[in-house]
């Protein structure tokens, strides 16, 4: 009928009706609820049904594919019935934090690179990095598909206390580009013993799922997860 601008305006103007009321902004309109322009009853379609998301603590040796050639498991065997759509993916030897949607839409808008979406991964690397292999990293290298460069990256040694051999850091990436952390680390010369992403946006993998199982987001929740 309008842009929501226009609508707006309209409200403001005291055009529009609902249940009866004259409406304001801000007010609330239920399926089912008649409202008029100018004392002309609108038809209004009935609303979308909200997309459904889960998170997923995808475990190691799982791929993210509906069938396998070679007979290995898949995360898809361990979801509920539906039909859902893997948001990105990990590979065979990463774990952590996957989503799954039943809705193309939403998985495209999660997926998009104009959003600019956080990925955030727990990284074990063999060695040390110094602090020009972190300033490497952080400004960029070249990758066989192009320049890439993490977001951020911090030590994190939260997880025990760090030995001669191994090294846990953050890393952040706005990309999901194939195996990009691995890539990155190898460009120079460092192997990644252990790949975990724990933050996909505002989703974090939380800490009392275990891996393999898979919880499912509330209403209000995946309503800020809509693009707007």
């Amino acid at each position: 009928m309008g842009s929501r601008r226009q609508i707006e305006q309209w409200i403001a103007a005291g055009r529009i009706a609902v249940r009866g009321n004259t409406a304001k902004l801000g007010d609330r309109a239920r399926p089912g609820d008649e409202i008029l322009l100018d004392n002309k009853p609108l038809r209004v379609a009935a609303p979308a049904a909200q997309p459904r998301v889960l998170l997923y603590h995808k475990p190691i040796g799982e791929m993210v594919t509906r069938s396998d050639p070679e007979g290995r498991p898949t995360v898809f065997s361990r979801l509920p019935a539906g039909r859902w759509i893997a948001v990105g993916r990990l590979d065979i030897n990463t774990s952590g934090l996957l989503l799954f949607t039943d809705s193309g839409a939403l998985a495209n808008a999660l997926m998009h690179p104009r959003y600019e979406i956080e990925r955030e991964y727990a990284v074990r690397v063999h060695g040390a990095l110094s602090a020009g292999d972190l300033e490497k990293l952080r400004s960029g290298l070249h990758l066989d598909d192009g320049r890439a460069a993490f977001e951020r990256i911090t030590p994190a040694d939260e997880r025990g206390q760090p030995d001669a051999a191994n090294r846990w850091y953050r890393v952040v990436l706005r990309e999901g580009r194939k195996r990009e952390v691995r890539r990155l680390f190898e460009a120079l010369g460092k192997q990644v013993s252990r790949l975990i992403r724990v933050r996909y946006g505002l989703l974090e993998l939380p800490r009392d799922l275990p891996a393999g199982e898979w919880r499912e987001l509330s209403a209000r929740v995946v309503q800020g997860l809509l693009p707007t």
